[in-house]
């Protein structure tokens, strides 16, 4: 079986990491009732989306 012949510092390693990350979700306030959500998403709180009611939220 093959084996490295060397050991990867820790320099090259990290790098090769740099991309496994979790980005934060982007959230926009809601213009009808200002809570955070997230775009192009019905709001849960209110039921709003594009100017208009969607959901009939009680």
């Amino acid at each position: 079986m093959p084996v490295p012949k060397k050991r990867v510092s820790r320099t090259r390693r990290d790098k090769r990491r740099t991309h496994k990350k979790l980005t934060p979700i982007n959230l926009s306030k809601c213009p009808e009732c200002s809570q955070p959500v997230a775009p192009h998403r019905v709001c849960p709180s209110c039921g709003y989306y594009k100017d208009r009611t969607v959901l009939n939220v009680d």
